[in-house]
């Protein structure tokens, strides 16, 4: 099975991740660097709110003993992302997103390995203003607990 290495740094989260779950759905395995650093775009604070009001705030039916885990860290937010454009309720798509690899920062064993910038999702096409994943991951609650 091909392995591919996708840096995410200053790369737009939607275009990346559509592109992500081509390459997932052709069945290559897929590895993404530096989650904490692709960019959302939008203003900052709308998309912080935003971020808290549709994952944190959903309100269950459960006991108090009990509470779905909700995704707060860049890893979770961008697999998150990727899942919703694959096919649901299918096992391709099941089989799809267990080929996908999301990492905060460069692992040791991928430090020397080539990363692919994907150029069609890079922020200079933006031009707006945006925010990283890891200032939203970081005011939703998440513990930075990575070292460069």
């Amino acid at each position: 099975m091909e392995e591919i290495v996708i840096d995410g740094s200053n790369t737009i989260l939607g275009r990346l991740a559509s592109h992500v779950a081509k390459l997932l759905l052709e069945g290559k395995k897929v590895v993404v660097l530096n989650s904490e650093k692709i960019a959302v775009s939008g203003d900052p604070t709308k998309l912080i709110q935003f971020y808290k009001d549709t994952i944190l705030n959903v309100k269950t039916h459960y006991s108090h003993k009990w509470r779905p885990k909700r995704a707060r860290s860049p890893t979770r937010l961008f697999k998150k992302t990727v899942s919703g454009m694959l096919p649901k309720n299918n096992k391709k798509g099941e089989e799809a997103l267990k080929r996908l690899i999301v990492y905060v920062g460069v692992p040791k064993e991928y430090k020397n390995k080539e990363a692919i910038k994907v150029q069609e999702a890079s922020v200079e096409k933006l031009g707006g203003r945006y925010t990283t994943l890891q200032v939203i991951a970081e005011n939703m609650g998440w513990k930075v607990n990575f070292v460069e």
